[in-house]
């Protein structure tokens, strides 16, 4: 039995101690029990799921913002998932520019609301440009270059070319291919397509990020290193070979925070709760295996430091 499979089912027969688990790691490990600070003027929060944002010197960075968090029922429906407008104007408040990993509907749904709402410009893939046609934003899409550096304010940001875990048991991508809709009220969550595949490098205050929203990489791919805060999605990471290890010894982070472990079917306004098998203290194992040089710090729900 694979680990992957040994974790699942661990978390099948004992949920509620996996549950109390992940929330001792979750609050012993916050930003604010620990001395780190960011560079004065710069704030970042955490969205849930692999949403952040970063602000300083009055310029608001969005990266895969969702607020909308729409119930499984309604996700596993055939209908139009329909944005929550009452969360995502509750959740954020600002934002100049928007980063797109992939296009999924937990990274992708709010982002023409939020375009819209602020008029700014939203960076991505094909698939990004295509969902944001469909809401009659498409001249506010740019469809990245990977080999290019965007100035956006204070920030330089450079797109990565990557890959998404192959989730459902390991076997494929779930909704892999292009977003491919004609009218918006055949966009079920899984007209979502997942699209290209993007790391996100970010430079400001004279410190670095690296935000992987998918637990997966092309480890040739990736040239930077010393990166100041590893934004690490964890979700997924056991069908991805060593990922862990791997992308922890391409970007030797100084300070990792572990996200997408939170179950994004709950409301932005509860307490957080886990994916089924996201195993943030095993996580957090796994990083201490790599380097005990890692310091590995959580942030809380919409917490902002």
């Amino acid at each position: 039995m694979t680990q992957q499979a040994v974790g699942l089912w661990n978390a099948l027969i004992h949920p509620q101690q996996r549950h109390k688990n992940d929330t001792s790691t979750l609050q012993d490990l916050n930003w604010s029990r620990h001395q780190h600070s960011l560079p004065t003027g710069l704030t970042m929060q955490w969205l849930g799921t692999a949403g952040f944002s970063l602000e300083y010197e009055g310029y608001t960075l969005l990266i895969d913002p969702y607020a909308s968090r729409p119930g499984l029922r309604q996700v596993l429906s055939n209908h139009y998932l329909r944005p929550n407008p009452t969360n995502i104007e509750a959740a954020i408040s600002n934002a100049n520019a928007i980063l797109v990993g992939h296009t999924h509907f937990d990274h992708a749904l709010d982002v023409p609301g939020l375009v819209k709402m602020f008029d700014c410009c939203a960076l991505g893939s094909e698939s990004l440009s295509r969902l944001l046609s469909l809401h009659q934003l498409q001249h506010r899409a740019i469809v990245v270059d990977c080999k290019k550096t965007y100035h956006l304010g204070p920030f330089e940001v450079t797109f990565v070319q990557s890959l998404h875990s192959k989730l459902l048991l390991g076997w494929k991508v779930p909704n892999e291919g292009e977003i491919c809709c004609e009218h918006l009220d055949c966009l079920s969550s899984g007209q979502y397509k997942c699209g290209q595949v993007f790391g996100i490098h970010i430079k400001v205050a004279g410190v670095t990020f690296y935000h992987q929203g998918s637990a997966n990489l092309i480890d040739d791919n990736i040239p930077f290193r010393n990166i100041d805060y590893f934004l690490c999605g964890i979700s997924g990471r056991g069908f991805t070979k060593n990922y862990t290890g791997r992308i922890l010894k391409k970007l030797s982070p100084g300070i990792v925070i572990p996200h997408h472990f939170d179950n994004f079917f709950t409301d932005i306004n509860e307490p957080v709760t886990f994916i089924m098998n996201v195993n943030l203290g095993g996580f957090v194992e796994e990083v201490e295996k790599v380097s005990n040089e890692f310091d590995v710090r959580t942030l809380n729900l919409m917490q902002k430091i």
